[in-house]
């Protein structure tokens, strides 16, 4: 996505429409995320209702903010750098949406208006460092490569229902995360509202709007425990 992210959609939209959009050949090439150099990495913690569930704690009254370095992000196949200390890296499938138009304080209702597209990211963390050194987040999850993103950027008329995703997560071939985003506890629009009350956003900035998704109970007791 280019930096004028407004115009790129309506500039590849005609290219399709005029059939001079060239494929893609992507045999031996790597892909890259489906944005570069984003202002903010702004991500929702603890936002499903069955995850709060599963993890035994309290459905929260507010949106939990963290944030990921820049450096975290990474392309969809890219190999995630994992610390040569780390002894719990975790993953959870998420739902990211990319800003399209920036803003500061806007309302509830407005708040779509601002997002240029949805894509699918991984939330790597180490959980050793986000919760057993003194409970910082930031230091768990924005480590390099811990934000692997994409390969698609959807526009939302494409999109569908947003808020009816089925969102779904494998390691080494085995479904290990298996869930909606009809369990979301705050709405796209809410989360943004909340974030843009608190920090102006640029334009192509990320906002990751969940933490965990609900994996199969098996799974998720074997890797937790």
């Amino acid at each position: 996505l280019s930096r004028s992210a407004d115009q790129g959609v309506t500039r590849l939209r005609r290219a399709i429409q005029a059939g001079t959009l060239s494929p893609l050949a992507t045999d031996g090439q790597r892909i890259g995320p489906p944005i570069s150099r984003p202002g903010k990495i702004i991500c929702i913690g603890l936002n499903y209702r069955n995850h709060a569930k599963e993890s035994n704690m309290a459905i929260p009254t507010e949106p939990i903010i963290f944030m990921k370095a820049d450096t975290a992000l990474s392309g969809p196949n890219d190999p995630v750098v994992i610390p040569k200390d780390s002894k719990k890296t975790d993953w959870e499938v998420e739902l990211a949406f990319v800003i399209g138009k920036p803003g500061y304080r806007i309302s509830e209702k407005d708040a779509s208006s601002h997002i240029a597209g949805y894509c699918v990211c991984n939330d790597v963390s180490e959980r050793e460092y986000q919760i057993e050194r003194s409970g910082q987040w930031m230091k768990g999850k924005g480590l390099p490569t811990f934000g692997p993103v994409g390969p698609w950027l959807v526009t939302p008329d494409e999109a569908g229902d947003i808020n009816n995703l089925k969102m779904w997560l494998k390691v080494n071939g085995e479904y290990v995360q298996n869930g909606s985003s009809k369990t979301l506890i705050f709405s796209t629009s809410v989360l943004l509202r909340s974030t843009k009350s608190l920090s102006k956003i640029k334009k192509l900035s990320c906002l990751s709007v969940c933490w965990s998704l609900s994996a199969l109970p098996q799974k998720f007791s074997e890797r937790r425990s």
